[in-house]
């Protein structure tokens, strides 16, 4: 064949253009298989019962299918004609493509071929590739397309279809059909196939045989030779890393495998002729069980080559060369490839160590790089493939690694040194290509005995391009392109590996030695992260999926290597390689993969420090709790001094210990990497941590909390504060460590404490609390089984029997409601006080009902209240008086539990924002008699919200004017409030009768009658507001109303119901003092002041009096 042939058949861009098309044949063709293969992905007609017969007859029938003659076996195929070429049209077509594609590979072979090309993958290296490649990717075309279980239905259903709508067969179907039939047995028609073309696939295999055997080395020889080692040679350490084939030394030895595999299984003659070959083929036999054919399709070598060999004469040795080789896979493969991934581990950490002190050296050893993760990149494939598909073994530990993940992150950092430091490379190979690459070309061209002119035009271009070059370009950012190059240097290896070439290739080693070093430093300038694709892609992993998830659930058990955990959600980001342009439909189900991997190994990862954060945390909160006051004098009679703090024997490891190492473990590899992209999504690992500690530490809060519904049995709100104090404080140490925003985290955590319910619907503190008070608490107090004590600012049980199960003082004296509101906030003491206020409303619902049923005695009451006669006959018919007495006694309890909260947070409020208090208290005094309600209210809420107490309370207001009236007008539930109080009033002396009434010294109070006074006082203010009506002078009229009938009690001689006069009487007082719309000169005016100087001396008395036999006793 002629030169001017050579440069028109365009071998370069045949194979680059024939290799793309295949790859994407061939995922097509898996694409299709994976399709049929899952009854969720089918096309449905293929699943409906109608068509089964219609089916069925077609592929018996196929490719001899007669449609017009059919009707009967054809008739449901005929009735969904439209929606089966709609549906088939992809498939058929993908069909036609691998037919076309099979057209193309074959004229280019067979020119080859005829060109008696000369190929040598050290000399050659993109033409031996590609050449090679093309075979073996359309050996696996025709083994998926021989794996398709309904190609032959596809195609004959479509057919048909077509046949049926259009009145003709399709152009591609006879030949198309015919194919089909031909590789029902792909390996026989293949072999026949590339019998021809055995001396040229022989010759490209055979020159790979030097290199396979190197790359095939055992650990201990890569240890004699201190691969990959910086350090071994100090003085040569900045000598740049070159080889004669640079390509070669990245190249995956998996596609050396598949070309070494493939080629002799096609070309299988030259086995028996050439001893080289041989054993070349038996060294690749030796190596794998499996080779993939595209993701996890995979050819079980030994099977495969032995059911052919078996069926051809004179290859008996060699069956038993492959029955030899597999029992050496089986005995030692695993063996050898975990003692390489092991020496990798060490020689690529010591390499990344070094790379990330002395960044500079990726300039002169970028080669080391790509090395390291292509050697990574074949350990892992190999063992993917392996653990996925050997299933029955002797040695399962041969095909599984708990210390993969370090071999992961190893190859992630070198990934990420290379493109952070990426200008370095830049700038030290753009000067490399200018001051040395391009005066070597030159003189090499010089020295060429022949030299073309199209050769000669070609390689004065690589110089002229490559001296033009200057360090300005990289420092300016500029873009470089060189692709044009590198085909230009692909053309030149086609036309000079030609045997009619005047000018031969391999007959000049220095030329291919110098272009296969320039290819590489251009790639340093403008593909860099192509060569990170092509030497660590590990997008296998998107459909190994369940080893993938089984080696992630190895590393969490294996504390040493949680720290390198991170590298399987960064795995994902490869995922994306997979694409490509032919198969579309396949991104988002590949994309679906990628992220729902990565989003539950940071969830688990996550899940995993948050878990041992809260569990030092419990365990913070544990020592914590033994300086609590209560625990204070068991701990000081116990121990001595410091005794906590000596261990004994280091060795031995706690529990904290043992939390602490994880977490130090799980914090590296959560605080490893800031962010990372997977498709289109930039994820944070941070957040997801972020997301489980605000999860975790609201239920850690709930917990502590102990909230038990049946039993009521909830924590002090003290100890809960320093339960959740101790765990904040730890969390807050680690903000450096995590990553995460842990002031944020537990700002969120707390604040979704202080409403009702957290972001997961689930019950928060303040509705514990909330309940726990108003059931427990409350209700008890209520039932006068717990009293107030104004003296002591608290609740007090009263020593009875069965009653209750807590002591009411724990819960309720001024450090607890500190704790409360601290614990609570602003926001939970609001809802604090709206469930308070509904109980409070729904007692003056009530008490609205009782002033109704007695109106009209009422009515004359108000109006002839200091006539003695008149009353003492209208007063026995009042009904209910003592129900509206205990009603108003509970509205006080709860209202003086609500003024206790309310100073509570205002203390915290004071202490936390003191810059904000003085402006709200500041405001509050302002606030005058004259001043417009709606004013007066806002600057009240706003006080309130601080926990200042205000002469009306907002909450009060705005829950009585909730209240819905429906037939009552205004004038009237006007009326019904002013009876209210004169109810009150007139009942005021029935609570003497009651033994319970005595005014205890002691606890400044008697059975919770004294919290009627701020019943009183807060729900008039409250309803006359609602009314827009002046406070004070109902207020004065109920001090009138009131003082007169306890008058008329002293003129009472029933001592029973006189029992207790003097403690009542005490109220009045309590009245003023309560209100800042009363004041003492008005209870002068109905009510003399001697008559409580002379009702303190009684009460003072007779408690005295009382007490004398118990002391004396």
């Amino acid at each position: 064949m002629s030169l001017t042939s050579a440069y028109q058949h365009k071998f370069a861009e045949k194979l680059t253009i024939l290799n793309d098309r295949g790859q994407g044949v061939l995922i097509r063709m898996y694409n299709i298989k994976k399709t049929c293969s899952d009854p969720k992905s089918k096309p449905p007609f293929l699943l409906e019962k109608s068509m089964e017969s219609s089916l069925k007859y077609i592929n018996k029938k196929f490719p001899n299918i007669d449609v017009r003659n059919s009707t009967q076996h054809l008739g449901p195929v005929h009735r969904e004609k439209t929606e089966i070429i709609r549906f088939l049209t992809n498939y058929y077509q993908s069909f036609v493509d691998v037919m076309e594609f099979r057209d193309h590979v074959y004229e280019l072979l067979n020119t080859i071929d005829a060109s008696q090309c000369h190929f040598d993958i050290n000399l050659n290296f993109d033409f031996t590739r590609s050449y090679l490649d093309l075979i073996v990717t359309y050996t696996s075309v025709i083994f998926l397309l021989s794996r398709i279980e309904d190609r032959r239905v596809l195609i004959g259903l479509y057919n048909c279809a077509q046949e049926m709508m259009h009145g003709h067969v399709d152009p591609s179907y006879a030949r198309l059909s015919q194919m089909v039939l031909e590789y029902d047995h792909p390996l026989k028609k293949l072999t026949e196939e590339f019998g021809p073309h055995t001396k040229a696939v022989s010759g490209a295999l055979l020159s790979l045989y030097f290199l396979f055997v190197r790359r095939n080395q055992g650990a201990d020889q890569w240890r004699s030779a201190q691969l990959l080692s910086l350090i071994s040679s100090p003085p040569a350490m900045i000598n740049p890393a070159n080889s004669d084939t640079m390509a070669c030394e990245y190249l995956p030895v998996e596609v050396m495998e598949r070309w070494i595999i493939i080629g002799f299984l096609l070309c299988h003659g030259c086995l028996n002729s050439n001893n080289q070959c041989q054993k070349l083929w038996k060294m690749c036999l030796q190596g794998s069980l499996y080779i993939t054919l595209i993701r996890e399709d995979v050819l079980q070598v030994h099977k495969v080559t032995e059911d052919l060999f078996s069926s051809l004469k004179g290859y008996g040795k060699r069956v038993a060369d492959i029955k030899e080789s597999k029992e050496h896979v089986i005995a030692n493969s695993g063996q050898f490839h975990c003692q390489r991934r092991e020496f990798l581990r060490i020689a690529v950490k010591e390499l990344v160590t070094v790379l990330t002190d002395e960044p500079g050296l990726l300039g002169p050893k970028a080669l080391y790089a790509f090395m390291a993760l292509s050697f990574i990149r074949d350990e892992v494939t190999w063992l993917v493939r392996h653990s996925e598909n050997v299933t029955k073994t002797k040695t399962p530990e041969d095909y599984a690694d708990s210390s993969i993940a370090e071999l992961l992150f190893l190859l992630e950092e070198i990934r990420a040194l290379i493109r952070r430091h990426i200008k370095v490379i830049q700038q030290y190979h753009l000067q490399y290509l200018a001051r040395f690459d391009a005066l070597v070309l030159s003189d090499i061209i010089q020295n060429l005995s022949v030299c073309p002119e199209e050769e000669s035009i070609i390689m004065s271009s690589f110089v002229s391009t490559l001296s033009s070059l200057n360090l300005k370009q990289v420092d300016s950012g500029e873009k470089f392109e060189f692709s044009g190059l590198r085909l230009d240097w692909f053309r030149l290896q086609a036309y000079t590996s030609v045997a009619k070439a005047p000018l031969h290739l391999h007959e000049n080693p220095d030329l291919a030695k110098v272009m296969n070093l320039i290819v590489f430093h251009s790639r340093m300038l403008d593909s860099v992260e192509k060569m990170l694709v092509e030497t660590s892609d590990l997008s296998t992993f998107c459909f190994h999926l369940r080893t993938f998830e089984k080696m992630f659930a190895m590393t969490l058990e294996e504390p040493t290597m949680l720290r390198y955990a991170i590298a399987f959600p960064m795995i994902c980001a490869h995922f994306v390689h997979c694409t490509h342009e032919m198969c579309p439909e396949e991104y988002p189900h590949l994309k679906s993969h990628g992220l729902h991997h990565c989003n539950s190994f940071l969830e688990e990862l996550a899940k995993q420090t948050s878990n041992c954060v809260l569990d030092i945390c419990a365990e913070q909160r544990n020592l914590s709790e033994q300086l609590l006051p209560k625990h204070s004098a068991t701990t000081i009679s116990k121990r001595k001094p410091g005794a906590e703090s000596h261990r004994k024997n280091r060795s031995i490891v706690t529990n904290m210990d043992k939390l602490h190492i994880n977490l130090t473990e799980l914090a590296l590899t959560m605080n490893h990497v800031y962010s990372f992209s997977v498709f289109e999504h930039t994820v944070f690992p941070s957040e997801y941590l972020s997301s489980h500690l605000e999860a975790r530490l609201n239920r850690a809060i709930v917990w502590l909390a102990g909230y038990n519904a049946t039993t009521q049995e909830i924590a002090r709100p003290s100890e809960l504060l320093a339960g959740v104090k101790a765990y904040i404080g730890f969390i807050q140490s680690l903000a450096q460590f995590l990553g995460a925003d842990v002031s944020r985290v537990i700002r969120n955590a707390l604040l979704q404490q202080t409403q009702p319910l957290d972001t997961c619907g689930e019950q928060t503190i303040t509705t514990f609390y909330t309940n726990w008070y108003l059931e427990s608490l409350l209700r008890q107090a209520s039932s006068g089984v717990i009293i107030l004590s104004p003296a002591m600012q608290t609740f007090i049980s009263l020593p009875r029997e069965g009653e209750q199960h807590f002591s009411a003082e724990e819960f309720s004296d001024i450090s607890e409601m500190r704790a409360l509101a601290e614990l609570l906030g602003p926001y939970g003491m609001k809802f604090l006080s709206e469930n308070l206020m509904w109980h409070v409303t729904s007692q003056i619902v009530e008490l609205k009902k009782l002033v109704v049923e007695n109106m009209d005695v009422l009515v004359q009451i108000r109006s002839n209240f200091s006539k003695a006669d008149l009353m003492a006959s209208l007063l026995p018919q009042l009904m209910g008086a003592d129900n509206v007495l205990k009603r108003m006694t509970i509205i006080g309890v709860i209202l003086s539990f609500r003024a206790m909260a309310q100073e509570g947070l205002r203390e915290v409020f004071s202490s936390h924002c003191p810059f904000l208090m003085g402006p709200i208290e500041c405001l509050k005094e302002f606030v005058t008699p004259d001043t417009d309600i709606k004013v007066t209210l806002s600057v009240f809420e706003l006080a309130s919200a601080a926990g200042v107490g205000c002469d009306i309370d907002p909450a009060l207001v705005a829950a009585i004017a909730n209240l819905k009236t429906d037939t009552s007008s205004p004038e009237e539930e006007y009326k019904v409030a002013c009876l209210l109080l004169i109810f009150l009033a007139v009942s005021l002396p029935l609570l003497a009768t009651d033994p319970s009434s005595f005014y205890s010294i002691e606890m400044d109070g008697n059975n919770n009658i004294h919290c009627l006074t701020k019943a009183v006082i807060q729900v008039s203010a409250a309803l006359f507001t609602v009314y827009n009506k002046n406070i004070e002078t109902h207020l004065k009229e109920f001090l009138v109303v009131a003082s007169v009938s306890l008058l008329h009690l002293g003129q009472e001689t029933d001592k029973i119901k006189t029992r207790n006069r003097e403690s009542i009487s005490l109220l009045m007082r309590l009245v003023v003092e309560e209100s800042s719309f009363l004041t003492l000169d008005m209870l002068e005016s109905c009510f003399p002041y001697v008559l409580l100087r002379n009702a303190y001396r009684e009460v003072s008395r007779t408690f005295h009096l009382n007490r004398v036999p118990t002391s004396t006793h």
